[in-house]
C-alpha cells in the first residue's frame, strides 16, 4: 500500500457521527456537492474525510468555521446504487485517520480540510484480558448473522485488540462524543481496555474464555 502523504487537502464529509478504521459507513446522499464528491472517488479510487459536526447540521452549508471534530478517518467508496431519483446509497470503508488543521469552504458549499496523517495502530496481539471481548464480539456477529445483519466488513480480525475496540465503540449504546474521543485514542490495546471497562461494568463480559 502507497504511503500517504504526511500532510494534504482532502475533501471532507461532515457527519454527526463517527467512522472508525475498517468501519462500514452507510450514505444516503442527494445534495449536489456530494453527489459530485461520491461520483469523483468511484470514478478516480480518491478517498474523502468524515469528521464529526461537533455543532451544526449535516444539510446545508457549513462556514469555514463550523464547529467540527480534530480528528476525523478517511473513507473508501466500496459500491454505489441508485434506487430513488436523485438519492444515492453509498457504502463505504473507513480507512486512515487524519488530524483536521483548518478547512474551507469551496465550489457548491463543499468543505476541504487539510489534514495530516495519523499512523495506524501498532501491529499488536490480543492480551490475554482482552480474550472476553473478542469472544463476545464474535457471539454477536454470530447472532447479527443470523438476523441477516452485517454491520462489520471481512475480514473480522478478533485477535487484533484495535478492530474489536472499533467494532465494539460502533455498535455500543454510547454517546457520539464518547465514540470520538475512543476512535482519538492512538492505541488500540488501549482503545480495547477502555470498551473492556465498559462491557464488564454493564455484564456484556465476565471471565475470558480462550479464543478458539
Amino acid at each position: 500500500m502507497m504511503a500517504l502523504p504526511a500532510t494534504q487537502d482532502l475533501p471532507l464529509f461532515p457527519l454527526q457521527s463517527v467512522l472508525f478504521p475498517g468501519g462500514l459507513l452507510g450514505l444516503r446522499v442527494f445534495e449536489a456537492r456530494y453527489m459530485d464528491l461520491i461520483t469523483h472517488c468511484l470514478k478516480t479510487g480518491d478517498e474523502f474525510g468524515v469528521v464529526l459536526i461537533l455543532c451544526g447540521s449535516e444539510i446545508g452549508r457549513p462556514s469555514a468555521d463550523a464547529d467540527l471534530a480534530a480528528v476525523g478517518c478517511r473513507a473508501k467508496v466500496l459500491d454505489c446504487d441508485m434506487y430513488d431519483a436523485g438519492l444515492l446509497h453509498v457504502r463505504c470503508r473507513g480507512g486512515s485517520r487524519f488530524v483536521l488543521r483548518s478547512h474551507e469552504t469551496v465550489a457548491l458549499g463543499l468543505q476541504v480540510g487539510r489534514v495530516h496523517a495519523i499512523d495506524d495502530d501498532p501491529k499488536a496481539t490480543l492480551e490475554a484480558r482482552h480474550t472476553g471481548a473478542a469472544f463476545a464480539l464474535g457471539r454477536a456477529i454470530a447472532a447479527l448473522d443470523l438476523q441477516r445483519q452485517k454491520p462489520f466488513l471481512p475480514p473480522y480480525r478478533l485477535d487484533t485488540p484495535g478492530w474489536v475496540a472499533n467494532r465494539w465503540a460502533e455498535i455500543l449504546p454510547i454517546a457520539t462524543e464518547a465514540r470520538q474521543r475512543l476512535m482519538e485514542l492512538p492505541d488500540g490495546t488501549q482503545r480495547l481496555d477502555v470498551v473492556d471497562r465498559y462491557l464488564r461494568q454493564h455484564g456484556i463480559v465476565g471471565e475470558s474464555p480462550p479464543l478458539q
